[in-house]
């Protein structure tokens, strides 16, 4: 039985001793903090009981007579802690909301996604009446650039006797994030813990050797004690780069330790052969390293979906099994049972033959392209340790309760949504604090695969590094600015606004730049003392000079920036079969032009072309920085698609069998003449005219008047950083508003909300303001509850970069008329939040409609996904989307016609596999 030894809160006494474990201090501290009737931000480790303080305001509230949200940032961990609180509690007592789940919502505990809060606090939701308590979970998710504004949306707005219980990762400005909770909130008590319950030990795995990143020994050299410094065996063994040791079966140091659940011996059998040094050991010979050495159950992170799939794919080939065959059997026998509302002739589309196979081996992947009722099976298995590997994305990392003995890392670079680039060191944190489970595991094990080129040092760095700042990614929205001026009206919504975390921070940073343009300014005196010169005005020759200087410089930007207008105009030129040779980068090589694009007003020209390795891709200036000829012209089949992996493979391969061997002649580019020659001389004349030319310390002063001149820039620059950021958020609404007075969705001056704002105050979709728009001009009225669907996925569609359907087939010229439409639609209301230095809306993208009209005209998944890159779990998770969104049009609708027609497509969309799934 646990205890927290204190008289003064029986409450807290009651609730602990429902626990087999005693307490910890944070944990004792947060919980009086809570029965005091404070607000509490904890900041702590991933694993080391943050949840306990949420699950004593959810007891206390239950004591008290009061209700308690529970709130979360994915619906999977809403799941998960909704089994948990009824477990504890009873299902008479905990509900669950989330976007499409309703279960018991009138409870006095209701488990919800943080969006869900949001909306029902805008829509005035009589649930929220009696509400003592909300745990925010995950609370840094706020730092989140596409929703995190939800979670400062909900603790700006909750009533003031609400007591918000804040949980957090380890951040190191909690106080800074603390003391603004403390402003909006009221008292708050900021509890921060750094230690980890269960330690962790940081490892490289270099061929099939195992060594300790950090020396970790004690010393009386504080050098060689120093527990950041990488092991030096490490360093030599990569130094060495030999072939034969990266098949060595080397241990790491200090591996003779025995833990809980297995022992890892110093050396131990020979591994297997076939470790290759610079790429690092295979999939199967990393686990089976794992195995030997007691350091299973691990989940390896893999930042692609296809890469956890082929290693499950790999561990079949190899023939490994992690668990007993009677074991599997009884998996498969859970599996097959969790299933059965599945359709047998989903079962191939879905990849349930591999997967379940995977399982009763002891292994599995884990990723958002999955479908979800198999993410939760994998994660069930895993947390009762029934399953021993999980290959994965980083998404598992996101507040999952799913430990491991140890954490795999094969690269330490991601793709960030724009570009390949290094994790951070939140992010590292973030995914090796899942080793390690407490009462279970001695210590957890970080492990991270060497690959040629991977520095030691860097990975030491990233493993010791402490600092991850939590910033706010707040901004006003276009609903955001309707429901608040609808509630408070425009100035008091203003007002609030400007209680936001980010203009916290924005106002906190502009007291530290203030004080630097001051010291600034006293540097700045005294560096136009120092270049005064007793044959003139140093100040007015150091102007003629920088002036030459500026002119030179920005006279080379003009010459590459027509290089890149000459660029852009070669693409422009384009057209389709045009054979052209991509001179560097990633995509250098030849390509073939498969569809022309001379883009507009708004956007340059982006043709999309076929690699000569077979890959679809869009050019732009930045692939091409110079211009391109066509080589040739190749003939492209009429009926050529694109999205067919044999049609590309042939058209690549007519290319390489037709395109000259001898490279393109080079362009020679013209000598552009100004008049930028006859300035500078006269400049220099002037220059050599002036008295200080000649003075023998000139270019002493000089020195001082290029430091002058420099810090003269930047305390300008700080200074209209200082101007721009007072008050920035605020400003931003302004413009906000303006833009919805002009269309109508507030009324003049912005001080009420219209007939039409009503509409946009239910929708809660990125693109809410289209959306609106939308309907407001009657774009959807003669659809369809089919179409209906398919046009409302263009809304929420996202290819990934490069993946955009250069021409989306569409179902019938209803949704092609309705998406057109929507296009002219999207290009005014762009240029409408130009005018206004807002950020633009994306564009609807089609690239779903055609596989949503399917699936809601009753086709089978097969059907629907056949010629797709789309994964069964991507479609059923956008289909869930697509589902919610149709039920905010369907209240939001004008005309009782289009909302019959939301609730029939919600209907034709929520069958099969998508009714039958779980989560999300």
């Amino acid at each position: 039985m646990a205890t927290s030894s204190d008289a003064a809160h029986p409450q807290l006494d009651a609730f602990a001793r429902g626990f087999d474990f005693p307490f910890d201090d944070f944990q004792v501290q947060a919980c009086q903090a809570v029965a005091e009737g404070a607000g509490v931000l904890v900041a702590a480790p991933t694993g080391a009981g943050k949840t306990i303080v949420g699950e004593f305001a959810v007891f206390l509230a239950l004591a008290t007579g009061r209700k308690a949200f529970y709130t979360t940032p994915i619906k999977a961990l809403s799941n998960q802690k909704y089994a948990d609180l009824v477990a504890r509690h009873g299902a008479d007592k905990v509900g669950l909301l989330t976007g499409d789940s309703s279960i018991n919502g009138e409870a006095p505990v209701v488990v919800m996604t943080t969006e869900v809060l949001r909306n029902m606090m805008y829509a005035g939701s009589g649930t929220l009446r009696g509400l003592g308590f909300v745990v925010m979970d995950e609370v840094h998710y706020l730092a989140d650039r596409f929703r995190g504004a939800v979670w400062e949306e909900v603790i700006i707005h909750l009533p003031e006797d609400v007591q918000v219980v804040s949980l957090s990762a380890t951040v190191s400005n909690a106080e800074e994030f603390g003391a603004w909770l403390g402003e909006v909130r009221g008292d708050t008590a900021v509890i921060v813990e750094e230690h980890r319950p269960v330690p962790l030990s940081q490892h490289m795995m270099v061929g099939q050797g195992l060594y300790d990143l950090f020396t970790g020994e004690a010393s009386t050299d504080p050098e060689v004690s120093d527990p950041t410094r990488v092991n030096p065996e490490l360093l030599a063994r990569i130094r060495s780069g030999d072939e034969a040791g990266g098949r060595d079966g080397g241990s790491a140091a200090g591996r003779g330790r025995t833990q809980k659940g297995g022992a890892g011996q110093r050396g131990g059998r020979p591994p297997r052969q076939g470790g290759r040094f610079g790429g690092g050991p295979s999939r199967s010979e990393v686990i089976e390293r794992l195995n030997r050495d007691g350091l299973l159950p691990a989940i390896t992170f893999i930042f692609s979906r296809i890469g956890c799939t082929s290693a499950v794919s790999q561990l079949l080939a190899s023939g490994m099994r992690l668990i007993p065959p009677a074991e599997g059997e009884r998996i498969r026998r859970i599996v097959e049972e969790r299933i059965q509302g599945l359709a047998e002739e989903d079962l191939d589309v879905l990849g349930y033959w591999e997967f379940v196979e995977g399982l009763t081996r002891g292994f599995a992947a884990h990723h958002a392209g999955m479908l979800p009722t198999f993410r939760e099976i994998v994660e069930e298995l895993f947390t009762a340790g029934r399953i021993r590997a999980v290959f994965a994305t980083e998404t598992l990392a996101l507040g999952i309760n799913m430990p491991a003995r140890s954490v795999v890392l094969e690269r330490l670079v991601k793709f960030n949504g724009e570009t390949h680039a290094d994790i951070t060191p939140a992010e590292y944190t973030q995914l090796t604090g899942r080793a390690g489970r407490r009462g279970i595991d001695i210590e957890g094990h970080a492990v991270v695969l060497y690959n040629r080129g991977l520095d030691p040092l860097a990975v030491g760095g990233l493993a010791s590094t402490r600092t991850y700042p939590l910033k706010s990614s707040f901004r006003p929205t276009y609903n955001m600015a309707v429901n608040l001026v609808g509630q408070v009206g425009r100035q008091r919504a203003r007002e609030i606004l400007e209680t936001s975390f980010a203009q916290f921070q924005a106002d906190r940073a502009v007291v530290g730049m203030a004080l630097t343009v001051k010291r600034n300014e006293e540097a700045l005196a005294g560096y136009a003392e120092s270049m005064t010169c007793h044959l003139g005005d140093f100040s007015a020759y150091a102007a003629l000079r920088n002036e030459i200087r500026d002119i030179e410089k920005e006279a080379a930007k003009a010459r590459s920036a027509s290089r890149r207008a000459e660029a852009a105009v070669s693409l422009e030129k384009l057209r389709t079969g045009d054979v052209i040779k991509i001179p560097g980068g990633r995509r250098s090589g030849y390509a073939i032009v498969i569809q022309g694009n001379a883009g507009g007003k708004r956007e340059s020209a982006s043709p999309t072309v076929l690699t000569s390795d077979a890959q679809v891709r869009r050019l732009t200036v930045m692939d091409v920085p110079t211009p391109v000829d066509p080589v040739m012209n190749l003939s492209v089949p009429k009926h050529f698609n694109p999205r067919n992996a044999k049609s590309r493979k042939d058209l690549a391969a007519t290319m390489r069998i037709k395109v000259p061997h001898d490279p393109p002649p080079p362009r020679h580019a013209g000598s552009a003449e100004s008049g930028e020659e006859q300035r500078i001389s006269e400049l220099r004349r002037q220059m050599r005219a002036h008295p200080c030319h000649g003075c023998p310390d000139r270019e002493s002063h000089a020195r001082w008047a290029e430091r002058w001149w420099r810090l003269r820039r930047e305390t300008d620059r700080v200074a209209h950083t200082v101007e721009g950021r007072s008050n920035s958020v605020a400003r931003t609404f302004d413009r906000v508003c303006e833009l919805l007075v002009d269309l109508g969705y507030l009324t003049e001056g912005g001080a009420a909300v219209t007939s039409q704002g009503g509409y946009l105050k239910r929708l809660y979709t990125e693109k809410d303001l289209l959306a609106a728009e939308c309907l407001r001009r009657d774009l959807w009225k003669r659809l369809d509850p089919p179409s209906l669907a398919a046009i409302v996925s263009t809304l929420l569609h996202e290819p990934r970069r490069d993946e955009a359907d250069i021409s989306p087939r569409m179902p019938n010229d209803d949704v092609r008329e309705a998406y057109e439409a929507m296009v002219r639609t999207w290009s005014l209301l762009e240029d409408s939040e130009r005018s206004h230095m807002l950020p633009q809306t994306g564009c609807p993208d089609a690239g779903m409609a055609w596989m949503m009209h399917r699936w809601a005209s009753g086709q089978r998944l097969e059907v629907v996904l056949r010629d797709s890159e789309i994964g069964a779990g991507d479609f059923v998770r956008r289909c869930k989307q697509v589902v919610d969104l149709l039920g905010q049009i369907g209240d939001a609708a004008p005309d009782r016609t289009l909302a019959v027609t939301a609730r029939r497509a919600i209907d034709s969309v929520m069958r099969g596999v998508v009714a039958a799934d779980r989560i999300d």
